[in-house]
Parts: C-alpha cells; structure tokens; sequence
C-alpha cells in the first residue's frame, strides 16, 4: 500500500535560512514532512489553535535564540501554511490570529471556486 503525499499550500511565509537556522529549518521540513504523510502530531511539537478554525494547529520549532510557529490546517488534500513567526510571548498574537482567519477565508473562498 502506498501512501499518498499531501501537498503543502503556502498561503505566507517561507522556512529559509537566514533567518531559520539550518538545524531549525531541517527540524520544520521534516515535521511538515510527517503531516505530509498523514501524521497528526501533539505536543510538544504541535498544538491545536481552535481560535483560529477547525483542524488548526501551531508547529513549535525551537531555534537556537527564536521560537518559532508555523501555523496550518490539515485539509483531505493538503496541508494549508497561514503564517510563520517568531513566538516572543506566551500568547499568540491577536493580529497573527486575525490574519490567519483572513487568509484561510480568502483560500476557502477561491478553492470552493468562489
């Protein structure tokens, strides 16, 4: 049985080093890799953020002196990226939250073909 591969939709954002640096950037690929391949992740690597919608979560990638977050949703056919930051607080931000909601309502509007 072969497994299929959801593609990732970049809605934002781009891992690249700088200013990831490259253990960070190979952690993030590989634990977007697993959801990818159908894993669903906990924590501590990932957390669900119902604030923003259903079947969204946040990766946690600790870098050297940055944590960072990437949030995403996990669709049937893909894995949807709505923003990728570095987390300087407990909370996350209520503009980050906002624009996530911003973005995936844009892309559910166009992918459902309006």
């Amino acid at each position: 049985m072969v497994n299929s591969v959801k593609p990732v939709v970049w809605l934002a954002g781009e891992i690249k080093t700088p200013p990831f640096s490259r253990a960070a950037r190979l952690e993030a690929g590989f634990l977007l890799r697993r959801l990818q391949l159908g894993e669903m992740l906990s924590l501590p690597q990932s957390r669900p953020m119902p604030s923003i919608g259903r079947r969204c979560h946040e990766l946690r990638i600790q870098d050297e002196s940055t944590t960072w977050r990437i949030i995403y949703r996990v669709d049937p056919d893909g894995i949807v990226i709505m923003e990728i930051f570095s987390k300087k607080t407990q909370k996350t931000p209520a503009t980050v939250i906002e624009r996530c909601k911003a973005r995936l309502k844009a892309y559910d509007e166009v992918s459902k073909g309006g």
